[in-house]
């Protein structure tokens, strides 16, 4: 099967980092003009869009991990489940959010099977490998 799972979170985070320098301009502005380090302090504001950056590059280290597992055809299925926890929880506290948009990943890894790797499982025969030809 494709690569697609990491490589659509990837995506995900790509577009997520933008809409938040594009929509988040002037509270990113605000941070770096207030000397960007310990710049948030107790204003909400600065605080949810940290996050919403923040969140966005946990989101890119995902879709890499996950497409590494997928180039060497690991299962999915926990690493699925657990997205889906985080997806649905997102959904719930935000139906109007871009939570949906990690669905279709979801779905892939959920649904993805591990292929066997040459002569795996193969019969036996003579105590060689009927597969490869290998004792």
């Amino acid at each position: 099967m494709r690569r697609f799972a990491g490589r659509w979170l990837l995506g995900v985070s790509a577009v997520h980092t933008v809409f938040a320098l594009v929509v988040f301009r002037a509270t990113l502005a605000s941070i770096v003009h207030a000397g960007f380090a310990d710049a948030i302090g107790d204003d909400p504001m600065r605080g949810a869009v940290a996050w919403f950056v923040l969140f966005g590059g946990v989101l890119a280290v995902a879709g890499l991990a996950i497409d590494a597992l997928e180039a060497r055809d690991a299962p999915l299925r926990a690493v699925g489940l657990a997205t889906l926890s985080l997806v649905a929880l997102g959904l719930v506290w935000m139906p109007v959010s871009g939570f949906w948009l990690a669905l279709p990943a979801v779905v892939r890894m959920l649904r993805r099977r591990p292929v066997p790797s040459v002569g795996a499982g193969a019969p036996v025969e003579g105590g060689r490998d009927v597969l490869s030809g290998r004792p």
